[in-house]
């Protein structure tokens, strides 16, 4: 299977604009095949921009990254047919049913009649949307059409998984249903790579995480040693400057 050779991902010097702004100032980034591997950081650091640079949906102004051994600019077809994609916003269809949702999909991803139907019942109870499967998309709630948007990008194996953001909006009890599903991912020898602003959620699930702000790479390792060289510093003595003011008050 792939990555015994290379890594999931390998980016250098990514660098991408919008107009005045700089999202990305120049990034690299390597994510080891096998994995979970979290992207942290706030709004605007430049998480989406990555994944959409990663996933062939944007192309780079400088630098280079490839995919599964494939360059992502020259090899976007072949990067493609080997990667699946959960972006921020809901891409199902709000006039059909989950159900339908997912065998569409999944007729579309080349599986049989049977196949899709078997794979789709199989998602629908994995993310605790059986009961509503039959149900109008347009009558789900933000967090089921989440659930829902989330089951489509696991329908057919993938060798890598972009999930940018997969719990934003969702309860405790959906962001540990995700989890879970996360993990048995992994798992199964799928590399996964998930955007986050949450430190729990790349704590308790990331095998290792990058910390990006303003579009760079601030720190990068395993939770454990980030949060153990986030903990270093202490505070030692603490002097107290007296003005006028406080002089005054003292008198």
């Amino acid at each position: 299977m792939y990555g015994k050779t290379y890594p999931a991902v390998e980016a250098e010097g990514l660098r991408k604009r919008f107009g005045g702004a700089t999202a990305l100032r120049g990034l690299d980034l390597t994510v080891p095949a096998a994995t979970i591997y979290g992207l942290l950081g706030p709004n605007g650091a430049g998480k989406t921009t990555t994944v959409r640079i990663l996933a062939t949906l944007l192309r780079p102004d400088g630098g280079h990254a490839a995919v599964l051994g494939h360059d992502v600019v020259r090899e976007a077809a072949a990067v493609r047919r080997r990667i699946a994609l959960a972006g921020q916003a809901a891409t199902v269809d709000e006039d059909l049913t989950g159900r339908e949702n997912l065998l569409f999909v999944g007729r579309l991803s080349g599986l049989s009649r049977s196949g899709a139907r078997a794979r789709a019942a199989e998602l629908l109870q994995a993310f605790d949307l059986a009961d509503a499967g039959g149900k109008p998309v347009k009558a789900y709630s933000g967090g089921m059409r989440r659930r829902l948007d989330l089951a489509a990008s696991f329908i057919v194996p993938a060798e890598l998984y972009f999930l940018d953001e997969p719990t934003t909006g969702l309860d405790p009890a959906a962001r540990a249903q995700v989890w879970q599903i996360v993990r048995a991912v992994a798992q199964s020898g799928s590399t996964v790579l998930l955007t986050t602003q949450y430190l729990d959620e790349a704590d308790r699930l990331a095998d290792r995480v990058a910390v990006i702000g303003h579009g760079t790479l601030l720190a990068e390792g395993t939770p454990a040693a980030l949060k153990a060289e986030a903990g270093k510093g202490t505070l030692d003595e603490v002097f107290l400057a007296l003005t006028q003011d406080t002089e005054r008050g003292a008198a």
